[in-house]
């Protein structure tokens, strides 16, 4: 396509394609790296903490205090792609190796083999494609973590899923108007 083509002949997804999970990656890298940005996050010792920071491209950032014990429970963040990183201390994440249904189910069985776990110390973190499915722990007893994260486009909704074994059931659907 030659680049004098109408704007309208350009596919809507290449015209506002915003930043990649690898982009979002380096992002949360970089952030996670400036130690005063780090320190100033006030921790609870009760409960989670985060402060919404400026991502890259139009994308959303948190950094997020984590109290020793807490988690996010299984959930998803539909159609976004993104990146966290562990800037401080030490986060477990379970994700599902399968590519899920988006819609139109309650439950579902998982197959053998669909586990993933990871321990992401600081300075380590990952990036995932839409739909992911994860939980993020931290399963320390007594040190609190820190971590950055980062989604594009900004979260449209997060998926909430309960897991008993096998059996993944969908929870509920949050969208930003409930975050308020």
């Amino acid at each position: 396509m030659s680049s004098s083509a109408p704007s309208s002949a350009v596919p809507a997804s290449a015209r506002s394609a915003g930043p990649t999970s690898a982009e979002l990656l380096d992002f949360v890298r970089r952030t996670a790296a400036d130690t005063a940005l780090i320190t100033s996050l006030p921790l609870d010792p009760e409960g989670r903490t985060w402060v919404r920071l400026d991502g890259p491209g139009g994308s959303e950032a948190w950094l997020i205090g984590w109290p020793p014990g807490t988690g996010t429970g299984w959930h998803d963040h539909a159609e976004s792609v993104g990146a966290f990183l562990t800037a401080a201390g030490a986060l477990k994440e379970n994700s599902l190796a399968a590519r899920l249904p988006t819609d139109g189910w309650k439950t579902l069985e998982l197959s053998d083999g669909v586990d993933r776990a990871r321990l992401l110390t600081a300075g380590e973190g990952r990036a995932f494609g839409r739909n992911h499915v994860h939980e993020v722990l931290n399963e320390s007893p007594s040190e609190h973590a820190v971590s950055v994260h980062a989604y594009y486009p900004p979260l449209p909704r997060i998926r909430r899923y309960s897991r008993t074994g096998d059996v993944l059931r969908l929870e509920s659907v949050e969208r930003p108007e409930d975050w308020q």
